[in-house]
Formats: C-alpha cells, structure tokens, sequence
C-alpha cells in the first residue's frame, strides 16, 4: 500500500545519511519514478527531504529535523496505527500489521485510542478484496459478470489498477477490456470473480481523473442533471445520511433542501426507491421528468394494489 510505503521511507531516510532513488526502487518493488513522485508526497507533508547530486547522491533528511520522536505526534501515531490495522485486517497484511508495531513504540502513552475504524471489512467482501489486491500486486488479469446501472449483465475482462473506498462501497478501477478504456467497478455488482494466469503491461495512459464531489451514479454513458430536492423537518437527519455530499441548506421553517448532480436521474432506480422511502416527507422540486418517473411509479404501485 502507498502510505505503508511512504511511512517505510520516512523512517528509512531517517536512519541513513543518504539512500539513492535506485536502491528505493529496488527495496520497494517500483520504479524510480514512482520513488520520485513519493519523495515529492513526503516534501509536500512537511518533511525537509534534500537532494544529494553526484555519483553517491541520493536523498537525505536534514540533520536538525532528526530528532528523537518529533516526526509524528501522538494524535498522528494512532491515526495511522488505526488505519493500518483497518487495512491490515481487511486484506490479512502483515506487512501492515508491521508498522503497525514498530509505529506503537513510539506512542507517548498507553491511552486508549481516540479513532476507531472499519472500512467494509463487515460487508462480506474480504475474498474479493483480497483476490484483487493480489492481481493489482501481481498484475493478473480479472474476469467477472457485471450488473450495470442499465440492469445490463456481462462479462468483464478486467486489468485492475487499485482498490477504492468511497461512500461506504468497494470499487475496482481498472482498465476493461470490453469497453476499452478505464472504468470504476462497484465490488457488490460483481459476481463469479476469479484471478486468470494471463499477465498484463501496466498501461501508462491510466484515466485517473475521480468522479467530482456531488456527483451521484456516474458511470460510462451517462448523462449529468441538477437535482433539487426539499425534505420536510421530521425527514431531515434521514435526509443528511442520505444526501451527505450534496449541496445543502436548512431553511427556517426547519425544512432542508438539497442540490446535488445525478447521472440520469429519471432511470436512477437507486434514486426513486430513496424517495419513495421518505414517503409524503419529501418533494422533487427539479427536474420535471424526475417528478415524473415517480408519479408514474407511484401509480404503479397504486394499481398493484386496486
């Protein structure tokens, strides 16, 4: 994992004078560009990395930072130790579980933690999660049935490039085969997933642009519309666990509204059986044809049951 490794070379830059980015590449199992780009995360947190020219140059950190326990604070040690063990956990790592230990010998008490965490591990999904970290960490090609937003099942070949927690869900991003170009998968729509023997070449032009904050659903082909909801006051903590990446605005009389960006939201099956949840306690104030895919659905239901 990324912040494992980035933790692994604080303290190894700590400990030596000067390490080169080969022999980083060589320790780590990357390239010397990956090395490059993880030095530059390390600068950016605020850690004084220098840059050593010549044939045994290299990069250092700088004597007067080298002091005893003054990387990371208390408040640091346990949030990365809780995250790590979350982590390890998930994917049995004992790599993680590692530094984890040697990050619990430098804790300034033995207070109990502040931060407790589980990342999906509950879900049912750790096969999964293991098998394909272990084709990302191999580069093995993948093969699973699908089930779209469309309800549409296929068969995916898939070169998987990471692993995403986002939302409370699970997500494989890699590059599909079918579709030809990268593509996020949601690990509780995949089914029959199995590691193939096939090895694959890492593709250098990976789309690693993330879906942008308050957008729901957006997936291959669809089509992004504004959608205003107003929920009544009885209705609005439910609405906030619904709704919490949205645009939202409590309005005096104790009602909220929100405004948030949904692919399709006129065939978001996912959308129209929230609202239908809240019942009379909320109302579609755009757009039109929203409002319209649910007074159809409502009188649906009113002639199943006539």
């Amino acid at each position: 994992m990324k912040l494992e490794r980035l933790i692994s070379m604080i303290y190894m830059l700590l400990n030596n004078e000067v390490v080169s980015a080969s022999a980083l590449a060589d320790k780590y199992g990357v390239s010397q560009r990956t090395i490059y780009r993880d030095i530059e995360a390390i600068c950016a947190a605020g850690i004084p990395v220098i840059s050593y020219q010549g044939a045994n140059g290299g990069y250092g950190i700088i004597d007067t930072y080298k002091m005893d326990r003054s990387l990371l604070g208390s408040y640091d040690v346990e949030s990365l130790v809780t995250i790590l063990s979350s982590l390890s956990n998930v994917f049995d790592d004992e790599q993680a579980m590692d530094t984890v230990r040697k990050l619990q010998t430098i804790r300034r008490d033995d207070s109990e933690p502040v931060l407790d965490m589980d990342i999906g591990s509950y879900r049912g999904f750790l096969p999964a999660l293991r098998t394909l970290r272990t084709a990302i960490l191999e580069r093995n090609v993948v093969r699973f049935e699908y089930i779209s937003w469309k309800s549409e099942k296929t068969i995916r070949l898939v070169e998987p490039a990471s692993l995403k927690y986002r939302n409370g869900s699970w997500y494989l991003f890699g590059y599909c085969r079918e579709r030809r170009g990268h593509r996020e998968f949601k690990l509780s729509r995949m089914s029959g997933l199995e590691a193939l023997s096939e090895r694959f070449v890492r593709r250098l032009d990976a789309a690693l642009e993330k879906p942008e904050p308050g957008l729901f659903g957006a997936e291959e082909g669809a089509e992004l519309r504004d959608v205003v909801l107003r929920f009544e006051k009885e209705a609005v903590p439910r609405a906030l666990d619904h709704f919490g990446r949205g645009d939202r605005s409590l309005r005096e009389d104790g009602s909220l509204t929100v405004a948030l960006k949904v692919a399709n939201p006129a065939r978001a099956r996912w959308l129209l059986r929230v609202l239908l949840g809240f019942g009379d306690e909320v109302v579609v104030e755009e757009p039109p044809e929203l409002r319209e895919a649910l007074r159809s659905t409502l009188e649906k239901m009113l002639r199943r049951y006539s």
